[in-house]
């Protein structure tokens, strides 16, 4: 059994190490952390050029249709990168939540986000909390209408389009629609995070018009699938950050002379490099089975995301921690770039619903797989 990417894929990651090493290096996600900007949108246009947003969307949509594998291999390297654009919004989520469309939504808005015409984004939040279906009450839809608000979307304030999951009025049941944001009626309100390289938004909706995506969540084109699809590139994104953490601790302890001997031959440093390494490496054991899952719509699919969801998330946070530690009292400076992974590695750890989701959603499907 082979665990390995192929050749074109692996000369895929070569391309995007080079282009993010050169065009998106960790001084521009400072410049957007310091400045007024709400992402990289130079950086974000020759993505846009290369086609990362079209590499899993079908040809007959204005794609590549190289399929999911690559995109993880894109995702891994974005998330080394800390590259400040709207990707994961845009592909992980709206576009994929477009492809599974059934009716004439996809025809319209898929050609649209593979070309990077527009970008796209998934409201799902309105309390604290898991994404659940019973924390989503305040959106309705009547007569095609949509009311009520949104809270912490992901690029909210700079997408052009998003998914929203709204009840409809009607049935009560939970469902899935596309809305325009720049509609008449769509206010934004961008909101303060742990990481503002990541743009963030609280949207309200006041009489506008949405067009459903997905009758019922609970059928193969909702939230659940939706989410369990998403998690596993966001592991991936989680997985190159927390390898990009353990190499910059690394590299410092390397060179980082205490009693005339790097701090890299202390023991201490070893245990902690040691327990980093450990972390990522069974981190991108459980990435690879939620990559061969999404990439062949396997049955197992919910396992593989949920398993490779909790084991990034810790290991991204174990690295992004004892980077900070290893760098000693100048590791939590601004001067240094160790917050920047810290950041990241929190913003991440909440997205879809946090790690102690993730081992509930494990937990379930388990003991379902057990019971049947």
């Amino acid at each position: 059994m082979n665990f390995e990417f192929s050749a074109e894929q692996n000369l895929l990651r070569e391309q995007a190490v080079g282009f993010l090493s050169d065009r998106a290096p960790l001084s521009v996600a400072r410049r957007i952390l310091d400045g007024d900007e709400t992402y990289a949108s130079e950086v974000w246009q020759e993505i846009i050029n290369l086609g990362w947003t079209a590499t899993a969307v079908p040809e007959s949509h204005g794609g590549f249709g190289f399929g999911h594998l690559e995109l993880c291999v894109v995702a891994e390297e974005l998330g080394r990168s800390l590259a400040p654009v709207p990707f994961s919004s845009s592909v992980y989520l709206a576009t994929e939540a477009i492809a599974s469309a059934a009716n004439d939504v996809r025809d319209d808005w898929l050609p649209k986000l593979a070309c990077g015409e527009v970008i796209g984004c998934v409201a799902l939040y309105e309390v604290s909390g898991a994404p659940d279906p019973d924390r989503m009450n305040d959106c309705t839809v009547s007569d095609g209408v949509l009311n009520g608000g949104k809270r912490w979307v992901t690029d909210g304030a700079i997408a052009d389009m998003s998914v929203v999951t709204a009840r409809d009025a009607d049935t009560g049941n939970l469902c899935l629609y596309v809305v325009d944001l720049s509609a008449e009626g769509v206010q934004r309100s961008t909101i303060d995070t742990i990481d503002p390289t990541r743009n963030h938004a609280d949207l309200q909706f006041d009489n506008v018009s949405a067009m459903p995506l997905a009758s019922e969540i609970g059928d193969s084109t909702g939230l659940r699938r939706l989410l369990d699809r998403s998690a596993v590139l966001f592991a991936f994104e989680q997985l190159g950050g927390a390898e990009a953490a353990l190499n910059m601790a690394r590299e410092y302890a390397l060179g980082r002379y205490a009693f005339g001997r790097p701090i890299a031959g202390y023991q201490a440093i070893k245990h902690k490099l040691a327990k980093m390494y450990v972390a990522v490496q069974l981190a991108r054991s459980n990435c690879y089975y939620g990559a061969w899952a999404l990439a062949t719509d396997a049955p197992e699919l919910p396992v593989a995301a949920a398993t490779a969801r909790v084991s990034a998330s810790q290991a991204y946070r174990e690295c992004s921690e004892e980077n900070i530690q290893i760098h000693g009292g100048m590791g939590f400076t601004w001067e240094f770039d160790c917050h920047l992974y810290y950041r990241r590695a929190k913003l991440l750890s909440v997205n879809l619903g946090g790690e102690y989701d993730w081992k509930h959603r494990l937990i379930s499907c388990i003991e379902a797989d057990q019971a049947a």
